[in-house]
């Protein structure tokens, strides 16, 4: 067992990087275990410092003085900021909060139609079967109706909580792109001079993040911004809220879009019924989904995330037991930073026994 392990050292962590990078991730990893919670909105800003640092380098390449390049990447990601907390965010509310109002009746037209199945298709379905489904329904239904009020009483805090979130956030972001090479300097006086393997993974995990963070952000604009309009030009209910979640569905590929399909086939149902409308709608959305996996996905990410679709199933699985829903939301990201550290380890054979 010690030759084992003695092998396994001399050939993984034999050189002095090695060692460093394996510090530093299980050090990173215990952090976030331990203080995920509290320094949620400090990773939010480094995240979003990032995007618009793309954003600034985009149009350095184009010319810009850097100075000028950040000035404006700040500027647009406050404008956006604004636009979405006092134009898209309150729509989606009221949406959200007339759904919400509407639920019970739409519960009840769902009701009366499984009254009719035992009727209409009494091959598949027995009366036993509908009282049981309607039974069961209507228990999810009145827990999720108690979950909702104890949880707007004790949201309170947290409310508060997000209003100070939403003026350190941007704050943080504007000190991220202004002071970065300051704050990089200081962090790398930590690592060792000579860093030819960090330099590498950083290297190909920041290819591999730009791509991802650039494509995402383009597919959640257009197939948010194209669902809404499809929806808006059916008059369908709600249609800011669903395209806002269409939209971001993009995020887990495969799940997200098997999920968010419910409610906009519900909402549609609700309203139309079983009509030429419904089922244009529905084509609608089936047809933007089409071309979202087979057209714009390809085109955006043919270089970017080379990840088998088995990793990112397993990728959503596993950062999302641990950390819910950022996990979920950062999954492959986060599968693209192990598969770029797993791909540039060191590795030798283990040295001759003296």
């Amino acid at each position: 067992m010690k030759e084992v392990l003695t092998k396994w050292y001399r050939r993984y962590l034999s050189e002095e990087e090695a060692v460093v990078l394996l510090v530093l991730l299980i050090s990173a990893f215990g952090v976030t275990l331990a203080f995920g919670d509290i320094l949620a909105p400090v990773f939010v800003a480094v995240i979003l410092a990032y995007l618009m640092q793309g954003v600034a380098n985009f149009m350095r390449l184009r010319g810009l003085p850097a100075e000028v390049s950040v000035a404006i990447s700040t500027l647009l990601f406050f404008g956006g900021f604004i636009a979405v907390l006092f134009g898209l965010a309150p729509l989606v509310w009221r949406q959200l909060v007339a759904l919400v109002r509407e639920a019970p009746a739409m519960i009840e037209a769902g009701r009366k139609v499984l009254v009719t199945l035992p009727e209409e298709y009494p091959v598949f379905f027995t009366q036993q079967q509908v009282n049981e489904l309607t039974s069961v329904i209507q228990a999810e239904m009145t827990s999720i109706g108690q979950m909702l009020v104890t949880k707007g009483l004790s949201s309170i805090p947290s409310m508060l909580a997000l209003l100070v979130y939403l003026i350190l956030i941007p704050l943080m972001v504007f000190f991220f792109l202004k002071d970065r090479d300051q704050l990089i300097g200081w962090f790398s006086g930590f690592l060792p001079e000579r860093r030819p393997l960090l330099d590498r993974i950083w290297s190909e995990l920041n290819l591999q993040f730009a791509n991802y963070a650039r494509g995402k952000g383009i597919e959640i604009l257009i197939i948010g911004g194209a669902s809404y309009v499809v929806f808006a030009v059916f008059s369908l209910n709600y249609a800011a809220l669903l395209g806002l979640l269409v939209g971001f569905s993009v995020i887990v590929p495969y799940i997200g879009a098997t999920l968010v399909t419910i409610p906009v086939v519900v909402v549609a149902y609700a309203q139309f019924g079983v009509t030429p409308d419904f089922l244009w709608v529905f084509g609608a959305y089936a047809v933007i989904q089409v071309l979202d996996g087979n057209v714009l996905v390809p085109l955006l990410f043919s270089e970017a995330v080379n990840l088998h679709p088995v990793a990112i199933v397993i990728a959503v699985l596993f950062f999302g037991g641990l950390w819910g829903l950022w996990g979920v939301f950062f999954a492959i990201p986060l599968a693209t930073l192990v598969n770029a550290i797993l791909s540039a380890w060191p590795s030798r054979e283990a040295l001759p026994s003296v």
